[in-house]
């Protein structure tokens, strides 16, 4: 898997995702669970819905996403 993720992406993917967790977990309710999809792309640094869209936020600077 490359990566397709940058920087910004990756910051607001995981602050995205730890939000619907919290309130997830706040409201008792299951949707938080839908919170892990935007937080472990973020960890990742892969998207799969970028990689079939061909969409890359990742800069050329690093290396990996040539």
């Amino acid at each position: 898997m490359k990566k397709n993720v940058g920087g910004g992406d990756t910051f607001i993917r995981i602050i995205l995702g730890l939000g619907i967790i919290g309130a997830g977990i706040y409201f008792k309710s299951w949707w938080g669970v839908i919170g892990l999809i935007p937080l472990l792309t973020g960890l990742i640094g892969f998207c799969p819905l970028y990689k079939l869209l061909g969409i890359s936020t990742c800069g050329k600077k690093c290396g990996c996403c040539k």
